[in-house]
């Protein structure tokens, strides 16, 4: 067969043939069409002017809010409701269990029957140097020192050491006084009369004159009742005012009961929540604790309680 002819190779194929890695053009590259999205809405960014304004109002308001806060908490008034609702509440819870007409009272360290509305103490020597001006502050709820009873004499001979400074420094803050004598049966009633009114001088708003009698000293109770007889109707002459006759109830209802009732009465009967001396007993003031605690007196005293309001304790003074 006779050989076939070969077609001269082009120069375009000659140079595929020398260089193969050459890389033929490409077609034209189909267009995609690119898919519609729905572009987001820019929101404006709150300016660093805007935003401290913000942050500035926020602060005022909360400015104001605690203003008004310390305003109320630095409030008397506040204070006081606080106090006044905290203080009714925490007496209330102490006094679960106890009778409300004769409570504990905490300052004081006794029981005070509620009633009575006047309350006083009685001192002596036995108190030592009182610092009147805080027995007058001194106060619990609405129990407080009234009227204070002070012992000036005793026997023929005996007075008591701060009996004057007593009678002078108490009346200063406030604090009515009387004046008591302790009564001795085996010694004059009539030179005991001389020499209490010796030492005492009564005034106008003065308690009237005490004594006090609540032993038999050795003498019969019908010798006791004479001498006291004698010691009253002398003060009473003088003075022009019936004195008060102070006595345990033990020994009232023992020895005096029946013989002195013209006389107004202190009797003294400790620890009870009732003064049961009898309808017909014309008492006027009960010395209820001798144990009470008192600012500005390092002893315990006697407590006392009168039987009245306040009208009724004024018309008690001597006019």
């Amino acid at each position: 067969m006779p050989p076939i002819k070969k077609k001269p190779a082009t120069a375009k194929e000659l140079t595929e043939i020398e260089n193969p890695l050459a890389v033929k053009p490409s077609a034209k590259p189909v267009s995609k069409t690119p898919v519609s999205k729905s572009k987001p809405v820019a929101r404006k960014p709150a300016t660093r002017k805007t935003a401290v304004k913000r942050k500035q109002g926020l602060s005022l308001q909360w400015k104001f809010v605690i203003a008004g806060l310390l305003l109320i908490l630095f409030s008397p008034l506040y204070y006081g409701y606080v106090l006044k609702v905290f203080t009714s509440t925490g007496r209330w819870i102490m006094d679960i269990g106890e009778d409300p007409n004769y409570r504990t009272y905490k300052s004081y360290d006794i029981q005070i029957p509620k009633r009575y509305s006047v309350h006083g103490i009685d001192v002596s020597s036995y108190q030592g140097k009182i610092n009147w001006k805080k027995v007058k502050a001194m106060k619990e709820d609405d129990v407080h020192v009234t009227f204070a009873f002070i012992k000036a004499t005793e026997g023929v001979s005996s007075v008591d050491p701060y009996f004057q400074r007593n009678w002078r420094e108490a009346p200063k803050v406030g604090i009515v006084c009387g004046a008591y004598h302790y009564f001795i049966p085996k010694k004059s009633g009539l030179w005991q009369a001389r020499f209490f009114l010796q030492t005492v001088k009564f005034e106008q708003g003065d308690l009237p004159p005490v004594v006090d009698v609540e032993q038999l000293s050795g003498v019969s109770p019908a010798k006791m009742r004479m001498e006291l007889s004698d010691f009253l109707m002398h003060v009473e002459e003088k003075t022009k005012v019936k004195p008060i006759i102070y006595s345990g109830l033990v020994f009232y209802k023992d020895y005096l009961k029946g013989h002195f009732d013209a006389y107004p009465l202190w009797i003294a009967h400790y620890y009870k929540k009732d003064l049961k001396a009898g309808a017909d007993t014309k008492w006027f003031f009960w010395q209820h604790s001798d144990k009470a605690r008192i600012t500005g007196i390092n002893h315990v005293v006697d407590f006392n309680a009168f039987k009245g309001d306040s009208l009724s304790f004024q018309q008690m003074l001597i006019r």
